[in-house]
């Protein structure tokens, strides 16, 4: 997220806002505070998650409730992706006021699935004989996702391809070996 540019990222864990100088940190916390919350956020979820325009969830079921959603700013996105019951039920945060959600179930719109990335992100560092997968790897199997959704086709419940569209790996692996090949170094 930082990558693309991403300016205000607070990341939290089950105490709350990571945040550099907080005490009982752990070397991983360091890390990332150091990258993220540049405002120096604190509280729990629920603090910080208010006027929030993103919400990427990695968690546990439950974790956020309709009124943490109806906090975030309007037109919201909610990706609650604990699987197999998210941090929020879809439908919940859509009723919360969440304007996009994704979920890692398949039984919901937008199902945000590591399938959708790894056999051709894989598949294309192999092509090329990568050596390491980098940050422009990456961010080019994302964008070959984007870009199999036409701007025709593109709407609140459909803003990523499905996990079996037969285009998804050929177009990710043909994006990443492109990406691996230019940038030499890791080739």
């Amino acid at each position: 997220m930082l990558t693309v540019g991403v300016k205000n990222l607070v990341m939290c864990d089950k105490n709350g806002a990571v945040c550099e100088g907080e005490p009982q940190m752990n070397s991983e916390h360091e890390a990332l505070a150091k990258l993220s919350n540049p405002n120096h956020e604190k509280g729990a979820l629920c603090d910080v998650i208010k006027n929030a325009d993103v919400f990427f969830g990695l968690s546990r079921p439950g974790l956020v409730t309709p009124e943490m959603v109806k906090s975030m700013a309007k037109d919201s996105v909610v990706f609650a992706m604990a699987n197999p019951t998210p941090e929020i039920m879809p439908d919940e945060a859509k009723k919360a006021g969440a304007r996009i959600v994704g979920t890692g179930r398949s039984d919901f719109p937008n199902q945000i699935n590591n399938v959708l990335a790894f056999p051709g992100i894989f598949r294309g560092a192999l092509d090329v004989r990568a050596k390491a997968i980098t940050e422009e790897m990456k961010l080019a199997a994302s964008y070959a996702l984007a870009g199999l959704i036409s701007d025709e086709e593109l709407n609140d419940d459909y803003i990523l391809p499905k996990a079996f569209d037969p285009r998804v790996c050929k177009t990710v692996a043909a994006a990443v070996a492109k990406a691996a090949s230019e940038g030499k170094a890791s080739v």
